[in-house]
């Protein structure tokens, strides 16, 4: 049987639960918030703690747990309990930090938050239907990480910020392009392969290498985006 994401880790309920977090996806994801708050010309650390903090509970914790407690997509174990335990606790723990920011830094940090959950609860349970498509993908998983990132940072958005948001939001629909064929073939088949018909012979890929070519550019770009927000945040010390 095929393992549902080339990530994917069984056996107890710890690492089910790590396997839930997507982790080269969450790290992709929270480097964004970083970008966001690199690029700003001052940096307030504390500032950007509690953003990639909301952001990891709300979006990595809360949201993945809703959208296994949905339709079971990395087929897990884990009890309808504990998924509800784990979207609630995050969501909840993500709108804590929303109030508190909404205190320390502006009553803006409200609006943001706000918006933060309706993504966390729209996107996985598909309502509106647009959030789940490769555009909806990109705004919410790329665009919004960014723009927040930079308003914590200066409570204003300048075109930078949004010209980044634009590079993030397409960056993210090349993930969902490269990620959706990967995830029909491990969740949806047995076996799958590719014949290539080069004149005077053939040439056969099987699952693993069909596999690779879209899951070895998704583990590289991860990585690389980690890099990225880090190399821009050391700009800062």
């Amino acid at each position: 049987m095929n393992q549902p994401a080339y990530y994917a880790r069984t056996g107890s309920p710890g690492r089910e639960i790590l396997t839930l977090l997507h982790p080269p996806y969450t790290m992709w994801h929270l480097s964004y918030v970083a970008m966001g708050a690199a690029i700003a010309p001052r940096l307030d650390w504390i500032y950007l703690a509690g953003t990639i903090l909301a952001f990891l509970f709300g979006m990595g914790v809360g949201a993945h747990a809703l959208d296994e407690l949905h339709d079971r997509p990395l087929g897990t174990n884990l009890s309808r309990g504990t998924l509800i335990t784990l979207a609630v606790g995050g969501i909840s723990v993500a709108a804590g930090l929303a109030v508190a920011g909404s205190v320390v830094i502006s009553p803006w940090v409200a609006a943001w938050g706000m918006a933060g959950v309706l993504l966390a609860l729209g996107y996985p349970l598909e309502v509106p239907g647009w959030l789940h498509t490769d555009l909806g993908f990109g705004i919410s998983w790329g665009a919004f990480p960014v723009l927040v990132g930079y308003w914590a940072q200066t409570q204003g958005l300048t075109m930078p910020a949004v010209a980044l948001a634009a590079v993030a939001t397409l960056i993210s629909m090349t993930q969902r392009l490269l990620s959706t064929p990967a995830r029909f073939v491990r969740r949806h088949t047995d076996q799958a392969g590719a014949t290539f018909d080069l004149g005077t012979q053939r040439e056969h890929w099987g699952q693993d290498r069909l596999l690779d070519t879209w899951e070895r550019p998704l583990r590289m770009l991860a990585w690389a985006m980690a890099l990225l927000a880090l190399v821009l945040l050391s700009l800062h010390l």
